[in-house]
């Protein structure tokens, strides 16, 4: 099983010290290294352009290799997510007037081409244009960070 990663998952691994929390980030690298857990370009994208914290960056730099350029597989399921017209609020008005980096679609194509299981912090509302509303709509399978730790009977 793989498990693709939004920024904002990312973002609260933040809070796990790599100092503190070796083994952690010893196992992440190593699921990260075989392919088990990746994310994709947008992402490091808004990392890059949002902030977080430095170790967030810093790691995202060293670890180039874990944001997938989209393949044309993804790209044709993007284009499905936001041919529906509530989705595409996902990309926001100020999002494309900027021109900032929107990963949602793409994180969630990424997952429907490569039968994976998303991994973010957004939650599941009514009516909303948010990561878990369009992986329910297309049968993705969607949890958060803590869930993801829970799976793999991490402790630490």
């Amino acid at each position: 099983m793989t498990f693709v990663f939004d920024s904002s998952s990312l973002i609260v691994l933040k809070n796990y010290y790599p100092g503190t929390f070796r083994s952690l980030w010893s196992e992440f690298d190593a699921l990260a290294a075989d392919g088990t857990v990746f994310s994709v370009r947008e992402v490091l994208n808004e990392l890059e352009q949002f902030g977080t914290s430095d170790f967030v960056k810093e790691w995202a730099k060293r670890n180039r290799r874990f944001f997938r350029s989209p393949v044309g597989p993804e790209l044709l399921q993007v284009q499905r997510i936001l041919a529906i017209p509530h989705f595409q609020t996902l990309i926001g008005g100020r999002a494309m007037l900027r021109g900032t980096p929107v990963a949602d679609p793409f994180v969630v194509a990424a997952a429907m081409v490569n039968d994976a299981t998303v991994v973010t912090e957004e939650a599941l509302k009514p009516n909303a244009a948010k990561i878990p509303n369009v992986c329910e709509h297309f049968s993705v399978p969607c949890i958060n960070l803590q869930q993801f730790m829970a799976g793999r009977s991490w402790q630490f």
